[in-house]
């Protein structure tokens, strides 16, 4: 499923560490830490009518991300919301929108790896576009268990999310050559982690099942599933998910803020039974009324 580009965006503007660029402007130098190494961390953050959505906890995990990573200049909060703000203002942006929010450790004196030669203050992005869910909620993806491992965070922990995303890409590509929507990445013990972009979960016998997050991403939409289930009184348990258990499962689905909840119709060419179309209904109707009480208004945002 390939992501069509949105006329809307041709003239957008784009904040470039500590203004806003016309699109095609927007650039950074060939000496910054993302081009030099992929040392940078980032954040998708959707925008409806209500406003931006769960934008705290997506700053939380910013910070958490640049501070495991040693950043050793982070902008403020007030900073950030603000260029978001200023952002959304510019290009007219009010509903239907998606925000690659980027930090860079910003440009080196010199190539190289060392942190130490980036001395010229961290780079924010703000780059926001008309972007509704990019994939079909109803009729679903079809996805294939992937021969790429997820990280295991004795290699790179899925908690930093960070922009060195060769290991999802790879993924991507095994997908793309099979003819399917997504590559079902595993952990190093076989088990199932998460899709080579969003979180996974299943459905079976009623109870609501995802991985552990030790290979996968903390995702901020599965954690807002996790939470509707408990208002919802539906079981929800995080524990080791085998492939088999996705092949049998009643429903699968994915989630995350580029395409929300989206049904898993097909794995590995087995179609998924899909009976249990009233507890996601459920879980989905449940996720859309935390929208408008975890959203904040754009008008809000500044200063």
């Amino acid at each position: 499923m390939l992501q069509q580009f949105d006329t809307r965006n041709e003239d957008i503007q784009v904040w470039v560490k500590d203004q806003l660029v016309p699109r095609h402007e927007a650039k950074v130098s060939v000496f910054d830490s993302s081009v030099q190494g992929g040392d940078a961390v980032w954040e998708g953050i959707r925008v409806y009518k209500e406003g931006v959505f769960v934008l705290d906890h997506h700053l939380d995990r910013l910070f958490h991300s640049a501070k495991a990573l040693a950043f050793k200049e982070i902008p403020s909060r007030t900073f950030i919301r603000n260029a978001i703000f200023q952002t959304l203002r510019a290009n007219k942006m009010d509903r239907d929108v998606h925000i690659r929010l980027t930090l860079t450790r910003g440009e080196k004196i010199t190539s190289g790896m060392d942190p130490r030669l980036n001395q010229f203050g961290p780079c924010l992005i703000v780059l926001a576009e008309w972007k509704p869910p990019v994939y079909d909620n109803q009729s679903g993806i079809r996805v294939i268990s992937s021969a790429i491992q997820r990280n295991s965070p004795r290699h790179l922990d899925s908690k930093i999310h960070h922009n060195n995303l060769l290991n999802n890409i790879l993924a991507k590509i095994q997908a793309n050559f099979a003819g399917v929507d997504a590559g079902l990445m595993l952990d190093a013990y076989g088990f199932v982690a998460e899709l080579n972009g969003t979180n996974i979960f299943i459905i079976k016998n009623d109870i609501v099942y995802t991985p552990t997050a030790d290979a996968c991403l903390h995702g901020i939409t599965r954690g807002c599933i996790i939470d509707c289930c408990k208002d919802l009184e539906i079981p929800c348990i995080e524990r080791n998910i085998s492939l088999s258990e996705c092949y049998s499962a009643d429903q699968v689905f994915a989630t995350g803020s580029m395409g929300e909840l989206t049904p898993i119709v097909e794995i590995d060419g087995r179609k998924i039974k899909n009976n249990s179309n009233n507890l996601f209904d459920n879980i989905q109707s449940e996720f859309r009324s935390l929208i408008p009480k975890l959203s904040i208004p754009i008008v809000e945002l500044e200063g």
